[in-house]
């Protein structure tokens, strides 16, 4: 059975630009989870939303996850829901002190190994985490780390429009 794609964006949603709207305009048959709140992010509301998804899949998923989409993925993991890859771009490190207060029940962020093949991407220099940490979180989850470079957040303030070696991870998860 072919698995449904899901993209899991990060706060505020990715806008029109994006890598991962790109991507899903280019393939019409993954599916985007939606949020109730984009600006304010509760992990209970943000789960619940994303678990729905998988639950509504027409087959196992692959999740595509950037920033605090991330962190929604790796809340949902131990539910056992049928998940069977994740891309997880640019995890914000939401257990800094001055991470921004519009997220709520994000920490403490889980530290289990994820049980379905995963690839965490990080840049060198993105302001929400630095490589070590996201180095660190690919570490506990059993994650394949994937470090780009000096690319900031990995979205369209950082220059990225389609990111065809992004997608190019996610063709290698879902060949898995």
């Amino acid at each position: 059975m072919t698995p449904t794609v899901l993209i899991v964006p990060g706060w505020g949603d990715s806008g029109p630009g994006h890598w991962q709207t790109l991507w899903q305009t280019a393939h019409p048959e993954f599916r985007r989870v939606k949020q109730r709140d984009w600006e304010y992010a509760v992990r209970a509301t943000w789960t619940d939303a994303l678990a729905d998804a998988i639950r509504e899949a027409s087959g196992p998923a692959v999740l595509v996850a950037h920033s605090l989409g991330c962190h929604a993925v790796a809340h949902v993991a131990p539910l056992g829901l049928p998940i069977t890859g994740a891309l997880l771009v640019a995890p914000p490190d939401v257990e800094r002190i001055d991470f921004p207060p519009v997220v709520e029940g994000f920490v403490p962020v889980p530290r289990a190994r994820l049980p379905f093949a995963s690839v965490v991407v990080a840049s060198a220099d993105d302001m929400f985490c630095d490589v070590a940490t996201s180095h660190a979180l690919a570490d506990a989850w059993g994650s394949r780390f994937v470090n780009i470079g000096p690319m900031g957040h990995i979205n369209t303030d950082a220059g990225f429009g389609p990111w065809p070696e992004g997608e190019a991870l996610l063709i290698e998860l879902l060949r898995r």
